[in-house]
């Protein structure tokens, strides 16, 4: 065998060689984008999951502070209507018991009022 014929098989053995290590370098990498891509997908639905569960949960509590607010506001009107209530039965009883004292003490705060007002 020649040098020439021996290169030139060694030159197509080294070629081939080559070839194959590239096919192998361009399955690795189909192989590897193809696990990043499953990576990122679970990686996603996982994220988008729990996104979904926080907006659920402020939601539900952001419900349960607003009936809480609402039960609160109502408590206080029910305690406001009450107190003015007994408050108007109080003066309603005071004006029965004692009609001239209530008349002498309202025309007592209309004069206080007046000259106040005057100033």
């Amino acid at each position: 065998m020649s040098d020439a014929a021996f290169k030139n098989l060694t030159d197509k053995a080294t070629s081939e060689r080559l070839q194959k290590e590239v096919t192998a370098v361009k399955n690795d990498i189909a192989a590897l984008t193809e696990q990043i891509t499953d990576a990122l997908n679970s990686f996603a639905g996982t994220a988008s999951k729990q996104a979904r569960r926080g907006y659920n949960e402020a939601r539900a509590n952001a419900e349960a502070a607003v009936d809480d607010m609402s039960e609160r506001g109502s408590a206080m009107m029910d305690a406001a209507q009450n107190a003015a209530s007994s408050i108007e039965e109080t003066l309603e009883d005071v004006i029965t018991q004692r009609p001239l004292a209530t008349v002498g003490l309202a025309l007592g705060l209309g004069f206080l009022i007046g000259v106040t007002w005057r100033r």
